[in-house]
């Protein structure tokens, strides 16, 4: 995860935060951390309850300061550090004003609908030595696999839907920049998942049909551990699929427009197993946070009409309808240019990215913008991140 950080000098580039996931080795470390995670969802659902109660009675909310009150002294009961108490309070805090509701759901410990573990900490919390990594005097184990960079700020302990743990650390980094001029326009679908403006494509996503089969089996006779291994591996080719393609993007590409096509009306139009499987708004997340990183300009930009229009000459000649969706390639009626359907609406998108940015006037090939422009009109609130 990338954020956008103010800085104090208006000319210095913001710094970037990188977060680094490490595998903590439970057969040492995970009964602990199940205690642990425990103990967080029983603070969880004490400030929930009071929450909800002196909503009851007030209109206004019981406060931070309120809450931190309340906890005091808990941290010696339920054998966590004070300040993993604290963070549980400004999260709960920061979900309940995103919900707009002063209660939420409760934190299960155990059973079938049990949370999956969730241990927060600061950088004060925590020592690393090597693969070592204490909190508070606890030690627990990692599976080191890169070294840390930057400055540790914040981090967690979370659990997966199989019962492992990580350990995940945010630490502050210095951001890059980049002269590449290149705009990439990404256009989403169904038959082909990716396609770019500039010609790469991520093929259409098929991460779980080979084991659909091995799935229902396992489903079917009640095998619960091999369910989840198998989820996991559908997940995790996923995710490397579209690590790779958003790495390749974001190395090539000065600014990237995405279109913004809708996950819920497509699963409510019943395509809910192609949507789910492809998994857009992983890839927008993807190439917003790499892109940021790396100083790319990322954009989501209207994509109504992209796959209609012509890129040539801008004509409302493409296919229209149901009927439409068919069509694959077609000719422009009013210029007779021939259209690949995904890569004309790529380069439209990357079209109306520019001119987000005010650049109109640029031909849908050879397309550029520099990085210094597009940079700061972000920054000055023109561009959507």
């Amino acid at each position: 995860m990338f954020l956008v950080c103010s800085s104090m000098d208006p000319t210095a580039p913001a710094p970037a935060y990188k977060t680094f996931s490490f595998r903590v080795k439970d057969a040492t470390s995970g009964t602990r951390l199940v205690a642990l995670g425990n103990a967080v969802n029983f603070v969880w659902n004490f400030i929930n309850e009071v929450s909800a109660k002196s909503a009851q009675r007030d209109p206004r909310w019981i406060s931070k300061k309120d809450l931190r009150a309340l906890t005091k002294g808990a941290s010696r009961e339920l054998g966590l550090p004070s300040q993993v108490i604290q963070e549980v309070i400004d999260e709960y805090l920061d979900k309940r004003k995103a919900a707009r509701r002063p209660k939420l759901r409760w934190r299960v410990s155990r059973g079938a609908r049990r949370s999956l573990g969730w241990v927060p900490f600061t950088n004060q919390d925590i020592e690393i030595n090597g693969s070592i990594v204490s909190l508070r005097g606890q030690k627990f184990r990692l599976w080191q696999h890169r070294e840390l960079q930057g400055k540790i700020k914040s981090g967690n302990f979370a659990q997966d839907a199989r019962g492992r743990w990580y350990c995940n650390i945010v630490c502050e980094i210095e951001r890059t920049t980049t002269n590449r001029t290149a705009v990439t326009g990404i256009d989403l679908g169904h038959k082909t998942a990716a396609k770019c403006s500039d010609g790469p494509e991520l093929e259409q996503a098929t991460f779980d049909r080979d084991l659909e089969p091995k799935l229902a089996e396992a489903q079917r006779q009640g095998r619960r551990r091999q369910v989840q291994t198998i989820h996991a591996k559908i997940a995790n080719r996923r995710k490397d699929a579209l690590h790779k393609f958003s790495r390749a993007v974001v190395d090539r590409a000065g600014a990237i427009f995405v279109g913004n096509i809708s996950s819920t009306w497509q699963i409510a139009s019943g395509n809910a197993k192609a949507t789910l499987d492809v998994s857009w708004s992983t890839l927008r997340n993807f190439l917003e946070y790499k892109g940021d990183h790396a100083g790319v300009v990322f954009a989501e930009v209207n994509e109504a009409f992209t796959t209609q229009t012509c890129s040539g000459c801008h004509a409302l000649s493409g296919p229209k309808g149901r009927e439409g969706l068919a069509v694959r390639q077609w000719v422009c009626s009013e210029c007779g240019t021939e259209h690949d359907r995904d890569h004309n609406a790529a380069l439209n998108i990357a079209r109306l990215g520019c001119e987000t940015l005010g650049l109109k006037g640029l031909r849908s090939l050879g397309l550029g913008i520099t990085h210094a422009l597009a940079s700061s009109m972000s920054r000055s609130g023109d561009l959507k991140r």
